[in-house]
């Protein structure tokens, strides 16, 4: 009977350490396998800087894009680079002290103006005059020429050109309250009399009053020229027929 529980006991002994041992080990799982492929390695070629870049049009602002596709030469556009300068443009600082001076020196000057110590010029012609075209048969003209205004030192010079080439009628013409004459002889064709502005008068600009007659005596033109800034021309187109 002894050894029957023994053989029990042997049994269940036996069982108990075997389950202690297979239960005391730790679980270790098989870790998965990575079935992801690893991305290739490209190189990308450095951006050369003297390519323009091209900035496409935006579809979706355009309603029409599907009846209307994008035109390749107007609606893409180049992409221009922002240039950093350093150095100022125009108007870029402004010193507050230049209007300042600005304003006083227009006081100063209609100071003087107002005082009769300077010359107003805000009024002086600076385009040339352009009196027309005379139409003649006749073989030269006689152009009368005086100071109309004040007599205040104005001076003129006459030329006529034709066929590019200039011929200076009187160089240095000082006009007074008398009329002065200056006959020139005309050549065939389109021919060009300019009487010029050497100085301001005095009192003002160069003013000017003038007559053009023909060989018998006729007056072709009657006029005047009014303040005139220095360099300002009459000028008049001949035609002899």
């Amino acid at each position: 009977m002894k050894q029957i529980f023994l053989f029990i006991f042997l049994i269940g002994f036996a069982t108990c350490t075997y389950a202690q041992v297979e239960f005391s080990n730790k679980f270790k799982g098989i870790p998965p396998v990575n079935s992801k492929p690893k991305p290739e390695k490209k190189d990308i070629p450095p951006t050369d800087p003297n390519v323009p870049i091209i900035i496409p049009p935006n579809v979706y602002k355009n309603s029409n894009v599907i009846q209307s596709p994008p035109n390749p030469v107007d609606d893409y556009k180049v992409k221009t680079k922002s240039e950093i300068s350093m150095l100022p443009k125009d108007n870029e600082f402004i010193n507050p002290g230049d209007e300042i001076r600005d304003r006083l020196s227009k006081s100063v000057s209609k100071y003087l103006v107002n005082n009769g110590l300077k010359e107003n010029d805000s009024y002086l012609r600076k385009a040339d005059m352009d009196f027309g075209v005379i139409h003649t048969k006749s073989p030269y003209l006689i152009i009368r020429i005086r100071d109309y205004g004040a007599i205040d030192g104005d001076f003129i010079k006459t030329t006529i050109t034709h066929d590019y080439k200039e011929e200076v009628l009187v160089n240095r013409l000082f006009l007074d309250g008398n009329f002065k004459e200056i006959k020139f002889f005309l050549k065939e064709g389109l021919s060009f009399l300019d009487l010029e502005a050497l100085n301001r008068g005095e009192l003002g600009g160069n003013t000017g009053e003038f007559a053009i007659y023909d060989n018998t005596g006729s007056m072709l033109v009657h006029n005047y020229w009014d303040n005139f800034d220095t360099g300002v021309k009459s000028k008049f187109k001949i035609v002899k027929e």
